[in-house]
């Protein structure tokens, strides 16, 4: 999954990053907002970690710009402010969530990961297509019972596939999910992967779940 972090203190955006980075996340990353207007324009993020107090543009200016361009895009807001005008301001802008810095970096992966779940519709982090299923938390994946072994971008592209289980995705649109701007690798990623998977998946079994719909993209499903 693909977050954006906009956070004006350079010491506290590392942090985030970098944790969010430890748990897997492909992470980008700016110190105001109207960077981060230029990268929610460039690309497609699965959430936004999004400080108020921000230079250049603050941070309701920035979500009233994202709700008003249609983007359902999950915002959790950061702030210093802990009264309940203030919340009430940030929700009624558009946020999902709000935290009150100083916060604990496990109280912010739990807020995304709730944020995560409702975008999904799942109740827990745990994923079933068929026979398939996906703990997003212990990142460990099973067939028919059986533990299949992935490695960690392995597991990163199948949990996409999952959370969108039924809907044609395009190489463009996983890329964009799964890797950061700072990406240099070869235009066939995605491609490279999916055969992965299909081997750990499908290979076989006589009911695949990983689908090619031609010149569309790749879906996760239990029937052609």
């Amino acid at each position: 999954m693909r977050i954006l972090v906009v956070e004006d203190e350079p010491g506290l955006n590392e942090i985030i990053v970098k944790k969010l980075a430890q748990e897997r996340y492909s992470v980008d990353s700016c110190l105001n907002g109207l960077d981060a207007e230029d990268y929610l324009a460039a690309a497609e993020y699965d959430a936004v970690v999004l400080d108020i107090m921000l230079p250049g543009r603050d941070g309701l200016e920035v979500l009233r710009g994202l709700r008003a361009a249609g983007k359902k895009t999950p915002v959790l807001l950061l702030t210093a402010r802990d009264s309940i005008d203030d919340r009430v301001r940030g929700l009624d802008a558009g946020a999902d969530d709000y935290l009150v810095k100083p916060f604990a970096l496990k109280e912010l992966l739990a807020r995304i990961r709730v944020m995560m779940r409702h975008v999904s519709g799942t109740a827990s982090n745990t994923i079933a297509v068929g026979d398939l299923t996906i703990d997003c938390s212990a990142r460990t994946v099973h067939r028919a019972g059986k533990a299949v072994s992935l490695t960690a971008k392995e597991f990163d592209v199948l949990e996409y596939m999952a959370r969108n289980a039924g809907v044609v995705l395009s190489r463009e649109r996983i890329t964009e999910h799964l890797w950061s701007f700072d990406y240099d690798g070869g235009s066939n990623v995605v491609d490279v992967y999916i055969r992965y998977l299909r081997k750990k998946i499908d290979e076989g079994r006589e009911k695949k779940l990983i689908h090619t719909v031609r010149g569309a993209g790749y879906v996760l499903r239990t029937e052609e």
